[in-house]
């Protein structure tokens, strides 16, 4: 079926041109090293929506833990240069998207919407549900070996196959693996299909 919207480099080329936002939300415990900026009524420009953030320390090792607010897919990175994260916010989303197999034009649209970064405060408590959820279940992972990048993309993955909201009906439950996809496709690509984490 042919795509009822504009082509992709089009959208990208239009990304570009009106410098579109993302919205870092962190927890209260972050608050003081992520000061807020002025947000623009609306909400982010992404196909992701806003990125949640907290820190968390498992097994002593201090981890940041982020999630898409449209989507609820989890990222985990060691917790340093909290104050730079909005600068590496667009590069820990690219990487993030990669390891899920996605196409890499659609991450390039996604992360060309990154243009800029806002900090907010917190505006969605089921976020902050979810958020709470993951932080529980991290430590009872069961990992081979030390906090290291691999051990923490492999706990994301395990994650993102979380049914969230679980009490709602069925076709309200969100699993941040076919979620992810499922939104950047809708506003990227259309009707092209993309690949989950669980295809791999």
């Amino acid at each position: 079926m042919p795509s009822s919207g504009p082509p992709l480099l089009t959208r990208m080329l239009s990304v570009n041109q009106t410098r579109t936002m993302v919205i870092l939300r962190p927890t209260r415990r972050l608050r003081s090293l992520l000061p807020t900026t002025d947000v623009a009524p609306g909400g982010s420009d992404t196909a992701l929506g806003d990125w949640y953030v907290n820190r968390l320390v498992v097994d002593r090792q201090p981890l940041l833990l982020l999630v898409s607010s449209t989507s609820l897919l989890p990222m985990l990175a060691p917790a340093r240069d909290v104050r730079g994260l909005p600068d590496r916010l667009a590069a820990l989303v690219r990487s993030r998207l990669k390891r899920c197999g996605i196409d890499d034009r659609v991450i390039d649209a996604e992360t060309e919407a990154m243009a800029l970064v806002a900090v907010g405060p917190t505006a969605d408590r089921s976020v902050l549900g979810i958020m709470v959820d993951f932080a529980k279940a991290i430590p009872h992972y069961p990992r081979p070996g030390p906090w290291d990048d691999a051990t923490l993309h492999t706990v994301e993955e395990w994650l993102a196959k979380t049914p969230c909201h679980a009490g709602r009906s069925f076709d309200r439950v969100i699993f941040p693996e076919r979620k992810a996809p499922e939104l950047l496709r809708a506003k990227w690509l259309d009707n092209t299909p993309l690949r989950s984490t669980s295809d791999q």
